[in-house]
């Protein structure tokens, strides 16, 4: 195990239930582990925290992304696989269950549209719906960064004005077409909080917060909670 591993897992076992995470950094011609902080809610997955990340690339040039699984094997998951394109670099994981390791890197991987799990700011419904525009239209629609928490933005939603700056605009009618993208209330926010994409045939495509990704009737319920219906006009 090289000295880098070996500080990854004294993190990770200091870190533990909570997943850890860090970078492997490279400092005068050697691979050095740099801890950053988890700043995610949930003990199974990892945000990691954007100073402390700016303070490894500050210190020496960052070559890979390192998390841990403490209760489950060192097998890549599929939001491992998406966060892994996303950064474009290597990524080690580290099980506590014997300590072993893996290693991923950035291969062109893309996850199924239904199914996935979700995970902030990796696999959410904006990711979901970015996804659907480049495979079905052919466009890359802006990813745009997320607060810390679902909560936080939850509280403060940014949908509305991050969505005409990305090129929507509203349809001026209640009966969505193909491709539109539906925007929701949901969970007492005080503003919308949540998007689909319209698919056609009354079914609307969307992630939610601790739920598989999935195509659902956009039925009474979701006609009720809907509050805008925006198209991409470029």
């Amino acid at each position: 195990m090289e000295e880098w591993q070996v500080s990854a897992l004294e993190h990770a076992k200091a870190e533990a239930p909570r997943e850890c995470c860090g970078l492997v950094l490279i400092i005068k011609g050697r691979k050095r582990y740099w801890p950053c902080k988890n700043l995610s809610e949930d003990n199974n997955f990892f945000v990691m925290d954007p100073m402390d990340y700016a303070r490894g690339e500050d210190t020496g040039t960052v070559v890979a992304i390192v998390h841990s699984h403490p209760t489950t094997p060192a097998i890549a998951s599929e939001a491992d696989k998406m966060a892994c394109e996303q950064y474009k670099l290597p990524w080690y994981i580290v099980s506590l269950l014997g300590d072993r390791w893996c290693s991923i890197r950035p291969n062109g991987y893309e996850a199924p549209l239904i199914g996935r799990e979700w995970v902030w700011g990796v696999s959410d419904c904006w990711t979901l719906v970015r996804d659907w525009y480049k495979r079905e239209m052919g466009l890359k629609l802006r990813d745009w960064d997320r607060p810390v928490s679902a909560d936080a933005f939850r509280q403060s939603p940014l949908f509305e004005s991050c969505l005409a700056e990305t090129g929507f605009v509203d349809t001026g009618n209640d009966l969505p077409e193909k491709g539109d993208a539906v925007l929701m209330r949901l969970d007492g926010s005080p503003g919308l909080n949540h998007v689909a994409i319209f698919v056609g045939e009354q079914k609307i495509l969307h992630q939610l917060q601790g739920r598989l990704s999935s195509r659902d009737r956009w039925d009474s319920y979701w006609q009720k909670v809907t509050g805008r219906i925006v198209r991409y006009s470029g």
